[in-house]
This record gives structure tokens, sequence and C-alpha cells, in this order.
């Protein structure tokens, strides 16, 4: 990976990024982009410091410092070519009615939530703007406050939630592009994010049960006693739910193909875990077994998993 932006001498052209969500991926989005041009938005409360200082270190290993200013939460937000929603998926729609009264109506919004049924209650209650969603395989994290990790390059695709959303979408990828980060425009968005939801269903609740990075499940007797038998719910899902539908072996081959992959890779999921922080498991799993219910599926794989991981962050 080359130089994040803000180590160039020179700004690139182009307009604003506010970012809403200063976890890892919303880091390193902030750091990849123009200089001088991103800000985030403070979730709650006036931040203690009036820019959010960390280290980036890149794919490459090398470390870059980045300083994303704050925008002032009494002000009105600066005039942005988009805002990009990098919260937790449990806290996009609320962190989202916070702000989105100081942000003008067509500004478009690009959701890079986990999982899904959060895209769907945020492109619900607010169907007249331009809101998006982002399926990225960037993978990054936070050891520590002050360093984000770029931990494997991926890409990210951007497609249209409503209808204001589709004539934008060129203009919004363009600009994102300006990032080094790979991104591309998707006209089926819906199918990769349920791609993407496979993947996570296939992965995160097992690092997380096993407290394992990716790779170590694919040997353990939980994951191989239960990852058929999830399979076969995902496939029976997704056909009823009127999407392409590859078999239940390919759908296994899928998701081992990314945990190897990833095989040195903590889950968010697992790592939220470890933090004793709520995971998304009601987005990933969870999510599959209430569609589940509402087409009178009995997907018990999925709402065993679940229950589990519910029960890690329970008590």
């Amino acid at each position: 990976m080359a130089a994040p932006r803000h180590q160039e001498a020179t700004s690139a052209s182009g307009g604003f990024t506010l970012i809403l969500g200063a976890g890892a991926i919303g880091r390193l989005w902030a750091a990849s982009l123009p200089p001088q041009r991103v800000r985030f938005i403070p979730r709650d409360t006036v931040p203690a410091a009036r820019c959010c200082e960390y280290r980036l270190q890149a794919a490459d290993g090398n470390q870059y410092p980045a300083s994303i200013p704050y925008c002032e939460t009494a002000q009105p937000l600066p005039r942005a070519d988009c805002l990009l929603v990098t919260t937790k998926a449990a806290d996009a729609l609320p962190a989202l009615e916070r702000h989105i009264t100081r942000l003008p109506r067509d500004v478009p919004v690009v959701l890079f939530q986990n999982g899904m049924g959060s895209q769907q209650r945020i492109a619900a209650r607010w169907p007249e703007r331009p809101i998006l969603a982002a399926v990225t395989t960037e993978g990054a994290n936070n050891p520590s406050a002050h360093l984000t990790i770029h931990a494997g390059r991926g890409q990210t695709s951007i497609g249209s939630l409503t209808p204001n959303a589709e004539h934008c979408l060129p203009a919004v990828v363009r600009h994102l592009q300006n990032s080094r980060l790979r991104v591309f425009p998707e006209p089926e968005i819906h199918q990769r994010l349920w791609q993407k939801l496979i993947v996570n269903a296939g992965i995160n609740p097992f690092t997380a049960l096993l407290n394992c990075v990716n790779g170590d499940i694919l040997a353990h007797p939980f994951y191989l006693q239960h990852i058929d038998p999830l399979c076969q719910e995902l496939h029976q899902l997704m056909a009823r739910e009127g999407l392409n539908s590859p078999s239940a072996d390919a759908l296994r081959e899928t998701i081992e193909t990314v945990a190897r992959a990833t095989a040195l890779n903590t889950s968010s999921m697992r790592a939220d875990v470890l933090k004793n922080r709520p995971t998304e498991i009601d987005y990933i799993n969870g999510y599959v077994a209430s569609r589940g219910e509402a087409l009178n599926l009995e997907l018990a794989t999925n709402r065993m998993l679940a229950a589990r991981v519910r029960a890690l962050t329970d008590c």
C-alpha cells in the first residue's frame, strides 16, 4: 500500500467527506482520503480533543500519523460530497437520527455496517434521501486507542438502497476512489450484502465461541459438526428470499476460502467478545434466524449460534 493521502505533499482535489464512526474502518477511510478534506462527526457529545489523533499501520507494515478534525457539534456540518457511516450495526440508526437534520437532504449517505437489517431500517426511515450500502473486504482493527492496522487489502462495492441514490452512485464511487482504496459500483448490492452475510455467518460466531483466529476454526470439531447444517440453512433461506442461491457445498467452499485467506485475522465479533462489548450477532446469524422465522423456515443452527454468542456478553 502506498502512503496514505495525508502523507502527500499536496492535497488532492475533491469535496469533503464526513465520517460518522471513528472505529477501525472509519479511521482507515479517514487516513486514506485526501488530506484536510475529511471530518469525523462526534457520535454524542463534544470530544475531549479537537482532532482524532492516531497512527495508521498500512498493509505493508509502515506506519503514518493521522490527525482528523472533529466537526463542531454546535455548527452546521460542512458541505460534503458524502457521509460514510462506519458505526456498529446497532448504533447506525440512532447515530444518524442525532445528526441527519444537520445534513443537506441531497448528500449521499453510505452505510458500511456488517450483516443485514440495519441498512434496510435506515433506507426505510429516510426513503427520500440518497442512501447507499457498501460491502467491503478491507480488513482493519484497533489494537490500541492510537493505532489502526490495515490488516488486509480488499475492495469496496457500493450500490443504491433508495431511488434517489441511483443517480449519485457514479459520483460517490469516483469521490471515494480518491482514497487509493479499491472502490467499485455494484448494481446488485442486495446480492452482495447477502454474500458478505454468508461469510460472516460462517466465520464470526465460530471464532467468538472458540476464541480463535479465523483459520483455526477449520479443524475444530465444533465447526466441523455445524458448518454443513449451517450452509444448508443459508441455502434454503436465500432460495426462499428469491436470491441467486449457490449450493450448500458451494457456500461452505466460499466460507472456507475466506477463512484460509484471512487465517491470522481476528474477527470483529471475537474482538467484541474479548473486550466484553455487544456483538453484531443479531445482524448476522440472528438476522438469518429472524428471516427464517418470518418465512416459516426452521433454521436451528443459526438460532443456536446466535444464542450462544449472545450468552458470551450477557453475563
